[in-house]
């Protein structure tokens, strides 16, 4: 069994405590939780949770904005016509929640005594100038003229929201940047392709007197809900004046299991791994250089699985479930207590109460993502987490045969983890083995017997 011990508690975000059989050191699993790689690592990453069941859908959406407020403004394909009571602004620290339960994480470990007796336990767990208002004059009136519906307006919490509708894409796309928003160049054929599809769009931007009163300086997520047969994410139009990959998070709350891309593949991230010990003080690159070897190796064409999961429990924690009370905040209708938005779209009586999270990582760009994402629901309720382990050696005093063995064995698992660590991230395996220091300290020395050993033997 490993031992566990204390390290300073900024470094513990949260414990998992567990007796296990009795097995040997490279079996036994008692150990905590030390670091996750949230979407922190990233300068640029957009987050994106999607609650599904049926054709019922919950959206919340955080964009990764840098800028003044009156600057942003988001255009987002939908599937159908949205109404007031379908639009909320949720908080941000929801979603920052649900990327720390279900980020990657690194989980540490010590080495016993080799020469101790092993005890054999029970298994058991335990409002300023903005450009063109929406009500600026004659804002109407081009709208018809360029074939452009205005179907819906509203404001909600801090946004203003328009709900549109168009015959071309020229005329929705000229209308647009004669309002102040800002669409790049090329927008237009995919603006088109979402038309003939029978899309409507979701337009969004800051009211700066809102935003004032209600006392935010940040923007928070929007939420839209919608019904729809089609189980999918419009990523296209992100991608047209984007200077190079971009980072998205998808996490899907659904009743029955795990979530997956249908039009591209999805691949899980190497899990279980053992690496050295001093990746605990550099997990941010190794994770991102890790990430980025395994995005070139499925040629930046695959969509990768980091964690899948029943919310009610997690092992080992990288922070605590969601409660009910932020589920039904996220949109989970089926959870008792919804609010005004999933009573609208859930059904009487409600329903059961489990929920399956999936947390899906891609890098894309236009040419390797041509097509928005599409999902399916699997029944597939098997657990999956993105997770690294550490093994620290023992350093005490070892004065017996299994010591010996130990001594051998901990040489070639270091070598191992060197290996490892090497073919996860393209680092240079020379480096690796200078870092950890192999056949220089890092394996315990035999210990000399004390010298008075030698004149009284026994």
């Amino acid at each position: 069994m490993l031992r566990r011990t204390s390290i300073p508690s900024l470094a513990i975000l949260a414990v998992l405590t567990v007796l296990a059989a009795a097995a040997p050191p490279a079996e036994a699993f008692c150990g905590f939780y030390v670091a996750r790689a949230d979407t922190k690592l990233y300068n640029r990453a957009s987050q994106v949770v999607i609650v599904r069941d049926g054709d019922r859908t919950v959206l919340t959406m955080s964009n990764d904005f840098r800028g003044a407020p009156e600057e942003f403004a988001v255009v987002i394909p939908v599937p159908t016509a949205i109404e007031r009571e379908q639009i909320h602004v949720a908080e941000k620290a929801l979603i920052d929640h649900l990327d720390a339960y279900t980020a990657p994480r690194l989980v540490e470990y010590f080495d016993d005594d080799p020469c101790a007796p092993r005890p054999v336990y029970d298994a058991m767990r335990v409002g300023a100038a903005q450009g063109p208002t929406l009500e600026a004059e004659g804002r109407d009136e081009r709208a018809r003229a360029l074939g452009v519906t205005i179907e819906a307006e509203y404001t909600v919490g801090e946004y203003d929201i328009l709900i549109l509708s168009a015959t071309q894409s020229g005329g929705l796309v000229e209308w647009l940047v004669g309002e102040g928003y800002k669409l790049p160049p090329g927008a237009e054929p995919v603006v088109g392709s979402y038309l003939k599809q029978g899309m409507r769009f979701f337009v969004a931007r800051v009211n700066l007197g809102e935003q004032a009163k209600l006392g935010y300086s940040t923007l928070r997520p929007l939420q839209v809900a919608y019904e729809t047969p089609r189980f999918m994410l419009p990523i296209r139009l992100g991608t047209v004046n984007a200077d190079g990959p971009q980072e998205l998070f998808v996490y899907t709350l659904t009743r029955n299991g795990r979530v997956e891309t249908t039009n591209y593949r999805t691949a899980r991230l190497p899990t279980g791994e053992e690496i050295p010990v001093f990746v605990k003080d550099d997990f941010g690159r190794f994770y991102r250089d890790m990430f980025a070897r395994q995005v070139a190796q499925e040629d930046h064409r695959a969509v990768f699985l980091e964690y899948a999961w029943d919310m009610a429990w997690c092992d080992p924690c990288a922070a605590d479930p969601l409660s009910a009370a932020e589920l039904r905040e996220l949109g989970v209708f089926w959870v008792d207590g919804g609010g005004p938005e999933a009573r609208r779209i859930a059904p009487p009586g409600g329903g059961a109460q489990n929920v399956f999270v999936t947390r899906l990582h891609l890098s894309y760009d236009a040419d390797r993502f041509p097509e928005d994402l599409r999902f399916q629901q699997t029944g597939d309720r098997t657990n999956f987490q993105g997770r690294y382990v550490l093994r620290n050696p023992w350093t005490g005093p070892m004065r017996c045969e299994a010591g010996e063995r130990y001594r051998t064995e901990l040489a070639e698992r270091q070598s191992r983890e060197a290996a490892t660590l090497a073919s996860l991230t393209g680092w240079p395996l020379e480096q690796i083995r200078d870092r950890m220091k192999l056949g220089s300290g890092v394996v315990p020395a035999k210990e000399e017997e004390p010298w008075w050993k030698r004149l009284w033997p026994g």
